[in-house]
């Protein structure tokens, strides 16, 4: 919601600052500013959202995407390898093939909604752009906490074998 709000938004602003008539019998600028206050509204409502529902997953101990941008994007090719490797079960196949129909869709010069359209030719492939993006990162989020959790182990278990060969010392009762 927060990418689509910020679309919104700079479509509201480019509209105030490039658009000089009527949009559809309405005027520019109270369009621009239309869509600017809407565009601000969804991304807040977003931000807001995505705390919440955070929260909400930290509370009944879901998993939590992991990373900032870049790691994410560092792993994509991994994640990938191993979903088709098999050795990464927790994405299931048919959301490769989302993915796959998304970018082909996005690529496509045909639209569920022409592009001639006003603002709102864009609007579908925005709102694919969006969903892929974000379903992508967060697919990209869990497989590096899952990456993470398997390496934990690896280093607690070094340190208890380096920590087994020092003597225990007599507890007092």
């Amino acid at each position: 919601m927060v990418p689509f709000g910020g679309l919104i938004a700079l479509i509201g602003l480019l509209t105030l600052v490039f658009r000089d008539g009527d949009v559809l019998g309405v005027p520019a600028v109270g369009l621009g500013v239309g869509l600017l206050v809407i565009g601000v509204g969804v991304g807040a409502l977003g931000v807001v959202r995505r705390r919440v529902v955070r929260r909400r997953k930290i509370a009944r101990g879901e998993p939590v995407p992991v990373g900032n941008v870049i790691e994410r994007a560092q792993a994509l090719p991994r994640l990938l390898r191993d979903v088709r490797r098999g050795t990464y079960a927790d994405l299931p196949k048919s959301r490769t093939f989302l993915w796959l129909l998304a970018l082909v869709y996005l690529v496509s010069p045909i639209d569920i909604i022409p592009d001639l359209l006003p603002i709102i030719g864009v609007t579908d492939d925005a709102g694919v752009g969006v969903w892929l993006l974000t379903s992508v990162s967060t697919a990209a989020g869990l497989y590096l906490r899952k990456e993470r959790e398997q390496q934990q182990p690896a280093c607690t278990s070094a340190k208890n074998v380096s920590n087994s060969s020092r003597p225990v010392p007599p507890q007092r009762t």
